[in-house]
């Protein structure tokens, strides 16, 4: 073979490896981390906006896939358990939280807390469901130790919103190795600008039990978020910081109102309370047994809480998707979540809890 043509053949094989990469493909950086070549070339001062677009934290009620993980205790969640969990009633369920998702604004979320997902898997056919393709959304998510395997996830566009930093904040407990719940999760990431942001994800212990017997292990999950949000503060008294989630705990709770420190803005020791002023008007996210109660909560730093300049939330305010036609009305007329089982009767509906939504805007000097 002469030279010539060795040249010629090893330029093609290095014209194809380098043409592998392109098209969104997946190539491995210099630190062996997954990346795209438009990632690689993609500065942050070229986000796109971010005002009017929505964010989100929907607890979605066991939005399971319908195969068996030998890992964890999800069979009550397949076709041939007393639910009767299928295909059919998955897809059904992904297009109503879908419509959810995108009934509060003509734009799709910005970024999306969820709680009560089985996997990454599902969160990814959820941003595939609907309106929602229309968006290029990346899930941050890590398998936690509940046993029942239903974890917390982040949702974000990737145009929008650029991961900088992630992990998953253990809540386990002293003394008690079989405690296993879910963990936190943590995300920095930049939005257009420079703009830091820190959002934490959460899903506390529920109520099982009692709410008193079981109040330390939300505390216990209050001074973890604590310990990381003080340690950001450490170093950036003003940082922009998001903790949204399904606490179950309300607003005026031992864990939210005294270990947190969130209040009123008028009052508050440590954070804001956005969801406070519906709670104490009798407003709620979740129904039992006819109480309405504020579990879904976002809890901002007063940095984001009308400041004169910078990044805010709009308004100072939070709003929930109570729209009339997500909700169940009894025989008296009565309404609560539209719920998609109770029990092992299948309602097909949306979530026993109901999604909360805010936007963020920036203030020129």
């Amino acid at each position: 073979m002469t030279v010539t043509k060795t040249y010629t053949i090893l330029a093609l094989i290095s014209l194809a490896l380098f043409s592998s990469c392109g098209n969104g493909e997946k190539r491995m950086d210099s630190k062996n981390k997954s990346v795209t070549e438009k990632e690689a070339l993609y500065p942050h001062e070229l986000l796109k906006s971010f005002e009017d677009r929505p964010f989100f934290f929907y607890n979605v009620e066991n939005l399971f896939d319908t195969i068996n993980d030998p890992e964890t205790k999800d069979e009550a969640f397949l076709p041939e358990s007393e639910k009767q969990w299928n295909t059919k009633r998955y897809y059904d369920k992904l297009e109503k939280l879908a419509t959810v998702l995108t009934h509060p604004s003509e734009n799709n979320p910005l970024f999306i807390g969820l709680a009560e997902i089985e996997n990454r898997f599902v969160v990814l056919d959820l941003m595939k469901t609907g309106r929602l393709a229309e968006t290029k959304y990346r899930v941050v998510h890590y398998d936690a130790p509940d046993v029942r395997g239903i974890d917390v996830a982040l949702a974000y566009d990737h145009e929008r919103f650029k991961v900088m930093y992630e992990e998953a904040i253990d809540l386990s407990i002293i003394g008690e190795p079989d405690y296993k719940t879910r963990d936190i999760l943590y995300v920095k990431g930049l939005l257009k600008d420079s703009l830091d942001l820190h959002v934490f994800v959460n899903h506390w212990s529920s109520r099982r039990g009692g709410a008193e017997e079981s109040e330390y292990k939300r505390i216990n999950a209050a001074k973890a978020l604590l310990y990381k949000t003080d340690s950001i503060r450490n170093v950036n008294a003003d940082a922009k910081i998001i903790i949204m989630g399904d606490f179950n705990d309300y607003p005026d709770n031992n864990s939210i109102l005294n270990t947190l420190g969130a209040g009123l803005a008028s009052n508050a020791t440590n954070f804001v309370n956005l969801m406070l002023p519906m709670h104490e008007n009798g407003e709620g996210s979740y129904n039992y047994r006819g109480d309405w109660g504020m579990l879904d909560q976002f809890i901002v730093s007063p940095s984001l809480v009308a400041p004169k300049s910078g990044l805010h939330i709009k308004e100072s305010k939070a709003f929930m998707v109570n729209d009339d036609r997500f909700m169940h009305f009894n025989k008296a007329g009565e309404k609560s979540p539209n719920r998609t089982y109770g029990g092992p009767n299948y309602y097909g509906g949306y979530s026993d809890h109901l999604a909360i939504y805010g936007f963020l805007k920036v203030l020129e000097e």
